[in-house]
């Protein structure tokens, strides 16, 4: 009884004692915790391990450390990203000449029929003669009276009764400029389809993305660029000399294909010369000269007096663009992973030659291939790879909204009937501000936040253009034709606006998949971003011929879904980029905590302060156990003693 009574008495002792200590490990633990809280810096041990990840990772991109000692922006690099700039003017000019070319014409039967009989006529008595009048006394464009064996007089005195359409072909007396359309004589029945011509435009860009990306990565960088150059010559400088309406459209086709494939081909190889934040300048930069090309082509457009001297004037520089086949250079992460090591260490030799620099040859020795002798991959890895799949599916949904939500005001632009010269100079002069705000919204918000908040703001422009009474809702809403004129500058300024925002979500999105891709899918990887916007092009003229709420609804469940995945997209700022499939984040780790850098990790953190700080709370978490354990080995140890 005694026995039980002690051991009862030492119990109660020791969970007095466990109390003491819980509180006051307890309280050890709030005055940690406020310490913490107290310093805006400070990190748990979870953010530092990841932390402790990031760093490895950066010190296994070897690639990364060789082109610290190449240097990160020097002589080659810089003179690199200007040789590409000037291929991005020269694509916008045939990209958009179709604005140029198909201005509206006003035509006349070709009556030339009674010179004959009266040599003598001025213009306006031989129309008035010859072709029939409205009830408004206009002349009709696509009639005519048929020739008569009369003299002057009778037709004079008597008048011509018979009509018919046009036999000889027409005339065009109002205008200055030879266009396609008077050239060819598109008029009367024959008048192009706009969208016909915008769609074999869009079937360039889907075909060209998907054989142009493919075989940039199964070919290397430099070869595709000069076969795009090379198209531009043939089906751009070549469109001056074509005979007929069909072969304009062949060549447009084959134009818009090497364009799209000089820009699969020229950001992988810009992407994978540069690093960090000197990256996402070039990408950036260079799409402010595909803007500035188009203030250019108006430029020209508007002076040219012939649509073949706009394509001969714009095609000639493309000429001496045949010496980059001696001064462009390869990828040499491409080489790399493809193999060519010796053909790698030379390119990067040359490069840091030209910077006047020199590579140590152990830093040299270390560039190897990951593991096999060649990294192979093929289109289907983006369907087999797990990260690469989920990547893919996201970019594609951001791609398909932004395609569909830019061409969409785009054909509103159009549809209001402002002059074509304004609605290429304001846009184009509002996209190179739009573009360089990226710079700044890139080192403040980085990728992720950037990218949203443009593209919630260009597709909230594209909503309220469609909603306002002259969009299609305000068709179908029958608001009143004053209301409309009167709203009619708003829109135009909620339009631009909407392509302002727009400019730079495509800016932005397009420094994502050249970071998150790996090189030896990386121009594939475009391709089929590329061919995603195209498709989002002919979704958005196929809908605005149809029920007018239909734009609006694929206007903003597009843009739901893309704001929706976008926020699982990681943020790839100040993260190496991928150069094989191996390379990849682990599949089990979820898509917003693969590369994330922001949410995750604390920038200020060095890898000496990570290591000391998780050794030393292992080693606290060592010796609390220990200290646990000691405590509960000599309490048992009292109460063996108390039961003897």
């Amino acid at each position: 009884m005694e026995k039980a009574l002690v051991k009862t008495n030492i119990q109660m002792a020791k969970e007095n004692n466990f109390k003491v200590e819980f509180k006051s490990q307890h309280h050890l633990r709030s005055f940690h915790q406020h310490e913490a809280a107290e310093s805006p810096r400070s990190c748990s041990l979870d953010m530092l391990l990841r932390r402790l990840r990031a760093i490895e990772a950066k010190q296994d991109d070897k690639f990364a450390t060789i082109m610290d000692a190449v240097g990160e922006f020097g002589t080659f690099q810089r003179r690199l990203v200007a040789l590409t700039f000037i291929p991005n003017i020269l694509s916008t000019f045939f990209l958009f000449a179709d604005i140029f070319v198909f201005t509206p014409q006003k035509p006349y039967c070709n009556t030339s029929w009674i010179l004959a009989v009266g040599p003598n006529l001025m213009e306006s008595e031989r129309l008035n003669l010859t072709l029939p009048q409205a009830p408004n006394g206009s002349f009709l464009t696509c009639l005519m009276y048929l020739p008569v064996d009369w003299d002057l007089e009778s037709i004079i005195h008597f008048g011509l009764n018979h009509r018919d359409s046009c036999q000889d072909g027409w005339i065009y007396p109002e205008v200055k400029k030879q266009s396609l359309i008077n050239e060819f004589d598109l008029v009367c029945g024959k008048e192009p389809n706009p969208e016909i011509v915008q769609n074999m435009y869009l079937a360039g860009l889907l075909t060209g993305s998907f054989l142009f990306g493919f075989i940039t990565d199964k070919l290397g960088r430099h070869p595709v660029i000069l076969l795009s150059l090379l198209g531009l010559i043939i089906f751009g400088f070549g469109t001056a000399f074509v005979n007929s309406f069909h072969q304009y459209l062949f060549f447009r086709f084959g134009v818009s294909q090497a364009a799209v494939g000089y820009a699969v081909s020229g950001a992988s190889l810009i992407a994978e010369w540069l690093v960090g934040m000197r990256r996402a300048h070039a990408i950036t930069l260079g799409h402010c000269f595909f803007a500035m090309g188009v203030i250019f082509l108006t430029g020209l457009g508007y002076s040219l007096p012939h649509w073949r001297l706009l394509f001969l004037v714009s095609g000639a520089p493309v000429f001496p663009l045949i010496s980059y086949l001696w001064i462009l250079p390869e990828s040499p992460r491409w080489l790399m992973m493809k193999g060519k090591l010796k053909e790698a260490k030379q390119v990067l030799c040359y490069a840091a030659g030209v910077n006047k620099k020199t590579i140590p040859v152990s830093l040299l020795d270390k560039l190897q291939l990951p593991g096999k002798k060649v990294t192979t991959a093929f289109i289907l890895d983006f369907y087999s790879n797990r990260h690469l799949r989920k990547v893919t599916l996201v970019m594609c949904s951001m791609w398909l909204a932004i395609g569909c939500n830019y061409y969409m005001l785009s054909l509103r632009m159009k549809e209001l009937g402002v002059n074509i010269h304004f609605t290429q100079v304001i846009p184009g002069m509002m996209e190179v501000p739009a573009r360089l705000c990226c710079i700044f919204l890139l080192e403040q918000l980085k990728r992720k936040r950037s990218l949203i908040l443009t593209f919630f703001q260009g597709a909230l422009m594209c909503f309220l253009s469609l909603l306002l009474p002259s969009g299609e809702v305000g068709r179908a809403l029958r608001w009143p034709h004053c209301l409309a004129t009167e709203l009619k500058s708003l829109l135009v300024l909620i339009i631009v606006l909407g392509e302002f925002s727009l400019a730079a979500t495509v800016t932005v999105f397009y420094i994502y998949p050249s970071e998150l891709l790996p090189t030896v899918l990386r121009a594939t990887g475009l391709g089929l971003l590329s061919l995603v916007w195209a498709a989002g092009g002919i979704s958005s003229s196929i809908v605005n011929q149809n029920i007018a709420i239909l734009p609006v609804f694929l206007c903003c469940i597009s843009a739901f879904v893309a704001l929706f995945f976008c926020v699982k997209l990681p943020e790839t700022q100040d993260q190496p980029i991928p150069d094989s499939l191996e390379h990849l984040p682990p599949e089990r780790r979820t898509l917003s905590e693969d590369m994330s850098s922001e949410d995750m990790l604390c920038d200020d953190v060095t890898e000496e302060v990570a290591k000391n700080t998780i050794f030393n709370a292992t080693m606290t978490n060592v010796d609390q156990d220990s200290l646990s354990n000691l405590s509960l080995q000599s309490g048992e140890g009292e109460i063996d003693k108390q039961e003897d």
